[in-house]
């Protein structure tokens, strides 16, 4: 097997890992984040719902952990194809890997910022008390909810979602792949 091949599949696994580490974590300890951020929200002498209202929150939701688990199958299933030198995987690939890009790219932005999009959302508010919310404590907060590692994983998932998913589509192009796929 050609060492570009090899490495796109190995890209596209480490991908889906994090589609399946970070839901599960999420899905685990995003309650007591919220408690977290919602208690500092609180402590600031504003309401909680203000994270509701404003679309905040470190739960995750049954639709958003099924999503990632698909993605997280779409992925593995790719990877196996490219390694058993499948044509349709790398031509699955070339679709698939722009799309993650995009769509998961501008989800994993927002996860980096987390502390932009927040002040953001709360700084262009109606709400007076929503605009006077310390974000940066509310992040912190809700972090404090979470497993140490991961920040850092997020931070890998958004490398290998974007600069990854660009490396797979050259590595699947380079010409020692273009021969293992014939």
């Amino acid at each position: 097997m050609p060492l570009p091949v090899a490495l796109a599949a190995t890209l596209q696994l480490l991908l889906a890992a994090t589609f399946l580490v970070i839901p599960v974590t999420v899905w685990f300890t995003g309650g007591a984040a919220q408690r977290a951020a919602e208690e500092e929200v609180a402590r600031q002498g504003h309401e909680p719902e203000i994270l509701t209202r404003h679309g905040i929150r470190f739960a995750e939701r049954t639709w958003e952990f099924a999503l990632a688990l698909a993605i997280a199958a779409v992925l593995i299933a790719l990877a196996a194809l490219n390694l058993a030198g499948n044509g349709s995987g790398r031509l699955l690939s070339w679709i698939v890997e722009p799309i993650v890009l995009l769509g998961v790219g501008f989800v994993t932005t927002s996860q980096v910022f987390a502390t932009r999009y927040t002040e953001a959302a709360l700084s262009k508010s109606d709400d007076a008390a929503a605009r006077a919310v310390d974000a940066r404590r509310v992040i912190a907060a809700a972090s404090s909810g979470f497993p140490a590692w991961l920040r850092p994983l997020v931070l890998a998932r958004f490398a290998l979602t974007t600069l990854g998913s660009i490396l797979v589509i050259v590595l699947l192009a380079a010409p020692a792949a273009g021969a293992y796929f014939t």
